[in-house]
């Protein structure tokens, strides 16, 4: 018999090679669709702090190839380590999953109960009348109508500066102003 220099394949040692890496493959795949149990992350609340967009406005700052990303341009998400180039970027990052994501939160709103929207609408009702009480315009002008009336002044034709509101004719109002009666 000749020697043959072509080189010769076991092809029942290759099938079986084959076979055993396909059969790997099928565990590794079945493994990966089994999903780890999901984390418990907290339902999204409120800040209680307020976002600092204003600190670095209007400051030049030199920055080298050694400056760190905290202390470059922009705005610096120290718990997502990146740099947002702007104030409205910023927001949407600080407000987007994957910031919420690290803080521990998922993107989940507690669901409120009756009795805590009724103390939330209570809450803003008195808000509200607060507001009214400190710039009820009508009773303001009645009052001093009453303080005019009662020192004897007079109007004239001028337009009136409210202390509160400024200039009448910033808000389409105009009214009179009472000087003292020098006839």
């Amino acid at each position: 018999k000749l020697e043959d220099h072509r080189r010769k394949w076991d092809r029942d040692e290759y099938e079986r090679l084959a076979a055993e890496r396909i059969q790997e493959e099928l565990e590794a795949q079945e493994k990966a669709k089994q999903k780890p149990p999901p984390v418990k992350r907290e339902l999204l609340k409120q800040r209680d702090y307020r976002v600092d967009l204003e600190s670095k406005l209007g400051k030049s700052v030199v920055i080298t190839k050694n400056t760190p990303s905290s202390q470059t341009g922009g705005y610096y998400c120290n718990v997502c380590d990146c740099v947002v180039k702007d104030s409205i970027n910023f927001l949407d990052h600080i407000n987007g999953k994957k910031h919420q994501r690290n803080l521990g939160m998922s993107m989940r709103v507690e669901r409120s109960s009756l009795d805590q929207v009724k103390k939330r609408f209570d809450i803003n009702k008195k808000k509200l009348e607060e507001k009214k009480k400190d710039y009820d315009i009508e009773q303001r002008m009645k009052e001093l109508r009453e303080e005019v009336s009662l020192e004897g002044l007079r109007p004239t034709t001028r337009q009136m500066r409210h202390p509160l509101i400024g200039d009448a004719r910033n808000i389409g109002m105009h009214s009179t102003i009472y000087e003292k009666n020098t006839k």
